[in-house]
């Protein structure tokens, strides 16, 4: 393990920190620490920055709630820079989004990058801009009794594929589960975060997050 006094801090003290969820490796967002926080994140096992426009320290979530609990920290191989992967109780951005990377400024368009959040992202919007011949669009015009009558169909294609041992079946019909399931989750606005936050609260590393809350 390395100690703080090993690592290079610039010459105004400070050392990029690129804030990295722990369960979806999300970039989160790049803040500053000196070493005076960093050692304050390590002690308290949640993280501290050092802001540049209030020169000062600040714990991410003292005012908002919006806690992050520290799981590891580590330094590139300059030792100039750090990573720090986090579980964290609400948004990121002051923005109030999961994220502060939001903004693309470019994409590819030989690839075509699929995220569980880019989905429900695109399904979110068929909801607020609602598209014409969109059969997303179309459920959510029907309402909820429409979608939970989907979601209950769509459980049962899945109990009949996997009852059948047809793997490629199961598959399609697994998928075809997902995509509504994240329909009734817009409409209920429960979001994905909310979702692997419950299931990280049966993981064992969530262990030693409630063990932080406690002290």
């Amino acid at each position: 393990m390395l100690k703080i006094e090993e690592l290079k801090f610039g010459a105004d003290g400070l050392i990029p920190a690129v804030v990295v969820d722990y369960y979806t490796k999300e970039v989160l967002t790049v803040a500053y620490m000196n070493e005076e926080s960093l050692a304050v994140s390590i002690k308290e096992g949640r993280t501290c920055f050092y802001s540049r426009s209030r020169k000062q320290l600040w714990r991410k979530g003292e005012t908002s709630g919006n806690v992050q609990h520290i799981v590891s920290v580590t330094a590139d191989c300059d030792r100039d820079a750090l990573t720090v992967e986090v579980i964290k109780e609400g948004p990121a951005c002051h923005l109030g989004t999961e994220s502060c990377f939001n903004d693309r400024v470019y994409e590819n368009p030989e690839f075509n990058a699929f995220s569980m959040n880019g989905l429900y992202d695109l399904i979110k919007g068929r909801k607020t801009e609602k598209k014409e011949g969109s059969y997303t669009t179309y459920l959510f015009e029907q309402g909820i009794d429409k979608i939970l009558k989907k979601v209950g169909e769509e459980c049962t294609e899945v109990i009949i594929a996997g009852k059948g041992g047809d793997k490629e079946e199961t598959i399609f019909e697994i998928a075809d589960l997902t995509y509504h399931v994240l329909v009734l989750m817009v409409q209920a606005g429960i979001s994905v975060q909310d979702v692997i936050a419950e299931l990280a609260k049966r993981h064992v590393v969530d262990k030693k997050v409630k063990q932080q809350r406690m002290q």
